[in-house]
């Protein structure tokens, strides 16, 4: 694990990104680059967002600005300024000590033979190489376009995973709960911790047992503001439009949300009653709203002590799915393939005799082993064609940027994933990439999903390839058996064949 992957301050940052601009840093020694750069760029929009400039004439300059603002979205960089690499020991500096792994570097030269193309972007964690002469207006409003759609997915990833973490986290914590009164304050200091609540919550019993509704929601725990309102009457302390929506929630039995609160509704076994109002003045994101729903799910299944394990893995593949997708949409495949990826190599571990635990993790583990390609340009991610050496170089960076983006996780299924994403293009012979294992100390679970990928991209259509027939499949794994596939795990897949063919009439592209 890399130093970017232990930094406390780039971990401890708030990925729900709602500043109105996208903060581009200008590092170079030359004042009118800064100017002609902010007169090209002036009217530039991304996502109804303009664009922020900040400007720094040294590398010195450009890491403190860096550091003071971790948001800048993207760096476009000067190799040579006080020293002719100050810009390279820049890009070392930022991916490894400052530990930013999400600002989009783009680095900008005017004298290419003092940094050749293939040789930084083999060496350096950047994004894009352009010679100052050839970035016209056209360009590097293009460029602009790509290294910010890469960055707002990078940090939306970012967010998903950190909110995933807190929402399994939140909801461990109140499945320890017996006590309905323990239960509740629970409730309440979790979703504090969730997205934050401007005022505070309150939490509602209800006696469900009478038919008629409810004269009154008595107050049972509280937060924030609310504090003094425990025990009076809900719908008597609060105002008539808020009183409206509990009313409403309990006699629709759902969840209401209204556009400055809202109120959870949960029923147990028992047919107890119980409404939980947040509000007022408050903002959910998009991401907020999933993480609530998700929140929410988890408590009602706690408030009744049934299943809360099968929900809370459910819940799991589900942000998976969309986590995974993300990358897949971008590179033009079907979310369909991650699903099938992950119930193949499901399959192939417990045909290698993998613990069912650990053959049920590499389901929704093995989903994101391409995660890291929501980090390539489009243009070198949708090429029709063959890639140049140098797009080769980028391409195959999507490894280790995947293992990056979840390597920070400490549950089991991202912690699986990363070392997936990290080892999965890692060939049984010593070849493939990134560099430096062979045979069995590649770990199974990328070896595993490497057949599975092959064996499921083969048979689907891509942007540089139609789908290959059933047997010219088989002869490819079999040809590549002990070479760039384990022997073991290829044997597996033709012992299920059948099997694992169904997988591809049971979920098409």
């Amino acid at each position: 694990m890399g130093k970017a992957d232990n930094n406390p301050q780039f971990g401890s940052i708030e990925v729900r990104d709602t500043t109105p601009t996208w903060k581009v840093l200008v590092a170079d020694d030359e004042p009118e680059v800064h100017d002609v750069t902010r007169l090209v760029l002036g009217s530039f929009r991304f996502a109804d967002r303009r664009l922020e400039f900040l400007s720094a004439y040294s590398a010195a300059e450009a890491r403190a600005l860096l550091v003071e603002h971790p948001d800048i979205a993207v760096l476009l960089l000067d190799v040579v300024m006080e020293s002719e690499q100050a810009g390279l020991a820049l890009v070392r500096s930022i991916r490894e000590e400052i530990g930013n792994p999400f600002v989009r570097i783009v680095l900008r030269t005017g004298q290419a033979g003092q940094a050749p193309e293939q040789e930084v972007i083999a060496a350096y964690d950047i994004n894009d190489y352009k010679e100052k002469t050839e970035l016209t207006a056209s360009r590097l409003a293009t460029t602009m376009y790509s290294a910010l759609r890469a960055y707002r997915d990078m940090r939306a990833i970012e967010a998903h995973r950190i909110g995933l973490e807190n929402v399994i986290r939140s909801s461990a914590q109140i499945f320890a709960r017996r006590n309905s009164r323990e239960f509740a304050n629970a409730v309440l200091d979790q979703l504090v911790e969730l997205v934050g609540l401007e005022h505070g919550a309150l939490y509602c019993t209800v006696d469900r047992r009478r038919d008629a509704q409810p004269e009154h929601f008595r107050i049972a725990a509280t937060s924030g503001d609310y504090r003094g309102l425990q025990h009076d009457n809900a719908d008597e302390a609060l105002p008539p439009a808020i009183a409206a929506t509990l009313h409403n929630a309990y006699r629709d039995k759902r969840h209401k949300f209204d556009h400055d609160h809202y109120v959870l509704h949960f029923i147990d076994s028992h047919q107890t009653e119980s409404l939980l109002f947040v509000g007022e003045t408050w903002s959910l994101s998009p991401l907020d709203y999933k993480l609530v729903e998700l929140f929410c799910t988890n408590v009602s299944i706690a408030f009744d002590n049934l299943h809360l394990n099968d929900e809370l893995l459910s819940s799991q593949l589900e942000m998976v799915y969309l986590l995974a997708g993300a990358a897949e949409t971008r590179s033009q495949e079907t979310a369909n393939h991650v699903h099938r990826v992950g119930l193949l190599a499901e399959m192939l571990g417990q045909a290698m005799g993998l613990p069912p635990a650990i053959s049920e993790i590499l389901r929704y583990a093995a989903p994101l082993h391409d995660i890291g390609k929501i980090g390539i340009p489009d243009t070198i991610l949708n090429k029709p064609g063959p890639h140049t050496p140098e797009e080769m170089v980028v391409m195959r960076t999507h490894a280790e940027l995947g293992a990056r983006l979840l390597g920070n996780s400490q549950r089991p299924v991202l912690r699986l994933a990363s070392e997936i994403a990290a080892s999965h293009h890692k060939n049984w012979d010593g070849s493939g990439y990134p560099k430096g294992l062979a045979g069995e100390a590649i770990p199974i679970g990328g070896r595993i999903t490497m057949v599975a990928d092959v064996f499921d991209a083969l048979g689907s259509k891509r942007c540089y390839k139609d789908p290959w027939t059933p047997e010219r499949i088989r002869a490819f794994m079999l040809e590549q058996r002990g070479s760039k596939f384990d022997p073991a795990v290829v044997d597996r897949l033709f012992e299920r064949w059948d099997e694992a063919m169904a997988l591809r009439d049971n979920l098409p592209d």
